[in-house]
């Protein structure tokens, strides 16, 4: 592609030879001749004047560079389509392949394409585009909105919503049995049947192996523009909001609710029935056991506020040599004291 039309796909100021050929996309490493990279974090600013690229996407005040530029304020969204304008996802044609088994009762849009080994359950609805790869589980009951992918070994039960441009990757369960039971008298357990719904909204992604739990009662439901990394658990009766994002092996209880733009880094544990407030973020690894206002930036564990956790944890591997100066002192006020009262010190 030239990159004259590449700057106009893309919304840029082309700032060099416009008829320059890109070839691909490339980070700021590994670019050669051919290769159009991109500069959206100022650490590797140092990088810049030896880069091979053809070209380079920046901001629009980044200093110059030994190549062609393309200006933008965020070269990092840029980037992002840059990278689907050159590998457009594959996709297979539409069509039911000879090998899957739709119920008869199940309503399919235009150009949807069903791979084989695919098993698509009664009154099931999937929307106009939609890819089913093999191997996935559609329940009865389940409604499945248009464009939607859902990659191999997907399973979706029984009366499980998704709606439209919703990616799920390989191994994603939605709908799966909450995690409840009761102790009976004599200290076995029996469970509480988990029969209500899950709703997936437009434009959420699932990684690879999460799990989103139904509830007995009431709903469980992950709204508009949230994407969830991989190996990520939502508790049966967890209601997230829009554009949320969560990183891998976050765990989140159940009938906890979180509000919109909230951050959660990879491996945030989140109590149930709790309330995580609308923008706070949680950093990788913190242990979240009480409500959250909103805005809030938390870390550690417990979850505290996050530069009183920084101040902890400089703290915290000091701990042995305090504890060995205290001890000093204590020895010595005792000395004083002793001396003081004509006493022999112990």
């Amino acid at each position: 592609m030239k990159l004259r039309e590449l700057a106009e796909r893309l919304g840029c100021r082309l700032e060099g030879d416009g008829d320059i050929e890109v070839v691909r996309v490339a980070g700021i490493q590994d670019a050669q001749p051919g290769d159009l990279t991109f500069l959206a974090n100022p650490k590797y600013e140092s990088m810049l004047p030896r880069t091979r690229a053809s070209a380079v996407l920046l901001r629009d005040e980044a200093p110059g560079a030994p190549c062609a530029m393309l200006r933008t304020r965020d070269p990092y969204l840029a980037f992002a389509r840059a990278v689907a304008l050159f590998a457009p996802p594959w996709r297979p044609a539409p069509g039911v392949d000879r090998l899957a088994v739709v119920a008869a009762g199940a309503r399919l849009g235009r150009n949807v394409s069903i791979g084989p080994f695919v098993v698509v359950g009664e009154d099931v609805t999937v929307g106009d585009n939609t890819v089913v790869f093999p191997n996935v589980t559609i329940g009865p009951g389940a409604r499945i909105g248009s464009d939607c992918v859902i990659h191999s070994n997907v399973a979706i039960r029984e009366r499980v919503v998704i709606g439209s441009r919703v990616i799920l990757q390989n191994g994603v369960v939605v709908g799966a049995d909450g995690y409840g039971f009761v102790r009976r008298g004599d200290g076995t357990h029996e469970k509480i049947p988990q029969i209500a719904g899950v709703v997936v909204e437009d434009d959420v992604e699932l990684g690879a192996n999460t799990t989103v739990d139904r509830p007995a009662v009431g709903e469980t439901r992950i709204r508009s523009g949230t994407k969830i990394d991989n190996l990520v658990q939502i508790g049966h009766g967890v209601s997230v909001g829009r554009n949320v994002l969560m990183a891998a092996q976050v765990g989140v209880a159940g009938s906890t609710d979180i509000d919109d733009d909230v951050i959660f880094g990879g491996q945030v544990g989140v109590g149930g029935h709790l309330t995580v407030g609308r923008g706070s973020v949680a950093v990788g690894q913190s242990g979240v056991t009480k409500s959250l206002p909103p805005g809030s930036m938390v870390a550690g564990y417990p979850a505290i506020e996050s530069s009183a956790w920084r101040k902890a944890s400089v703290i915290f591997k000091r701990l042995p040599e305090l504890k060995r100066r205290i001890e000093e002192l204590e020895a010595r006020l005792a000395a004083l004291g002793a001396a003081g009262s004509g006493e022999p010190p112990t």
